[in-house]
């Protein structure tokens, strides 16, 4: 991987190791494979990280993922390409990506409850985290697309 700012895997080899495990883990975590990816995909949309909406977008589309789906995900509240399990997982990402506005509202962590238990709710929690970090280094220090 080549980058246009600092080679931060060369840097903090640990750090980038573990979040790229946390990755993985949830990959292969209770959650559905494609729901991840849909969740790093909107979360990197939001915070602009061209390198990440590229390899989300790409995981997405190797899925099978229909491409009018990853193609309306900025707007899946008005696309009915999404069921109301994924807005939900959305809507808490959105609102956890955008904690400036406050903490999430309790009627989005309640719409969460009705399609995810604790152990999924964790792991949807722990992925917008991560896809954030990621998100962090790719704005930050312009990672070259592939």
């Amino acid at each position: 991987m080549k980058f246009h700012r600092v080679k931060y895997p060369k840097y903090v080899p640990e750090a980038f190791r573990g979040l790229l495990a946390a990755s993985q883990s949830l990959h292969d975590g209770k959650l559905d494979k494609a729901l991840v990816d849909l969740i790093f995909l909107r979360v990197s949309q939001i915070n602009g990280c061209a390198f990440c909406l590229d390899m989300h977008a790409t995981a997405l589309r190797k899925a099978g993922i229909e491409p009018r789906k990853i193609d309306t995900v900025a707007g899946w509240r008005d696309s009915r390409f999404f069921d109301a399990r994924e807005g939900a997982a959305l809507a808490w990402a959105e609102q956890l990506t955008a904690l400036p506005s406050g903490a999430p509202a309790d009627a989005t962590y309640e719409a969460l409850k009705t399609h995810f238990d604790e152990h999924e709710i964790a792991e949807l929690t722990m992925a917008v985290a991560t896809i954030n970090a990621w998100n962090r280094l790719g704005v930050g220090l312009h990672p070259v697309l592939p």
